[in-house]
């Protein structure tokens, strides 16, 4: 009779044991997702530590191979296409005068813009990165700097009075990096601006709008095949030619004029021009064409190509990112 009821008493703590474990479990369970869920967050904030520390070292380390400051720029092969993001900018100079285009000049390849700047302005670093190479060339850059940005791209500054940062540091787009100048191979005082990728020149019209002060959209999409054609757009949209110019017209104090010589030229430059005051900006997504733009601000497309000089009137071509001005 005693045994009957001890085994008994044994049987039913077993059977409350095996109903309680997974309530038990549960319990368990739902104590730790929370702690399951802040060690995934701080995993994701480590990864992202280790990730920007990296990119301090060695920007950009999936296109190059090498960190070396013994060389301004060493062509390696280009990817077929690459994503190059353009936000977090600063303008290396306020100035919107370009005195000389990419491409052929004087027999040769100008492989950068040439930007009226007069010597002692401010040069800034365009994106944030790491300074590969500062250095002096007599008989070419001058006073030049080298950055290697997050983003791709590495920057060229030449023909500077003075540099402002030292080789292997680290800085942020804004950051003073020299004096504008007439040093090296110039003819006048002026910041040569170059922007490379994987050390091939690539047009900086492509990714700047010196005119409007402002990058050509959020991102730029590269694609090798499409190299000559798109820095031949970018030249003719974004391009300012001008055989003179005052301090206003370098720091857009005014409205500077360019010389034409065809009847409709003239007809054009006769137009009045819409006011800066009274332009807004209209951020273009995918399927946004000049037309649709105009009609949903209720505003002539003629408008909005007087305010966008980037805009090309033969094709009308955006893309998703650029700021267009109504």
């Amino acid at each position: 009779m005693y045994l009957t009821k001890t085994i008994k008493t044994i049987a039913l703590t077993i059977v409350l044991a095996l109903v309680s474990l997974p309530a038990a479990s549960q319990d368990l369970l739902a104590r730790t997702a929370p702690v399951d869920k802040k060690m995934k967050s701080l995993d994701t904030l480590a990864l992202h530590e280790v990730v920007e520390r990296e990119n301090m070292e060695t920007p950009s380390s999936d296109l190059y191979s090498d960190w070396d400051n013994r060389y301004a720029h060493k062509a390696t092969e280009l990817p077929e296409t690459y994503k190059i993001n353009l936000r977090g900018f600063c303008m290396p100079t306020p100035s919107r005068v370009i005195t000389s285009q990419f491409g052929p000049r004087w027999g040769r390849q100008h492989r950068g813009l040439d930007i009226k700047v007069y010597i002692g302005d401010t040069i800034r670093a365009a994106f944030a990165g790491k300074v590969r190479v500062v250095k002096y060339e007599a008989k070419g850059y001058g006073n030049y700097v080298v950055i290697r940005h997050n983003n791709g791209l590495e920057t060229i500054y030449g023909h500077m009075s003075k540099h402002l940062v030292k080789e292997n540091q680290v800085v942020k787009a804004g950051t003073p990096i020299g004096l504008g100048g007439n040093t090296g191979r110039s003819t006048g005082s002026h910041l040569h601006f170059e922007t490379r990728l994987c050390g091939v020149a690539l047009n900086p019209a492509l990714f700047f709008d010196f005119r409007n002060q402002d990058v050509t959209g959020d991102y730029y999409i590269f694609h090798r095949s499409q190299m000559e054609s798109e820095s031949a757009k970018a030249t003719a949209a974004r391009g300012l030619k001008q055989n003179s110019y005052t301090k206003d017209d370098v720091y857009g104090g005014k409205k500077s004029s360019e010389p034409t010589s065809s009847t409709a030229n003239r007809q054009e430059s006769e137009r009045p021009t819409p006011s800066a005051s009274n332009a807004r900006y209209h951020r273009v997504v995918a399927d946004d064409t000049v037309h649709s733009i105009a009609r949903q601000h209720n505003v002539s497309v003629d408008r909005i190509l007087r305010l966008n000089s980037f805009i090309n009137p033969n094709d009308l071509v955006i893309k998703p990112g650029q700021a267009i001005r109504y």
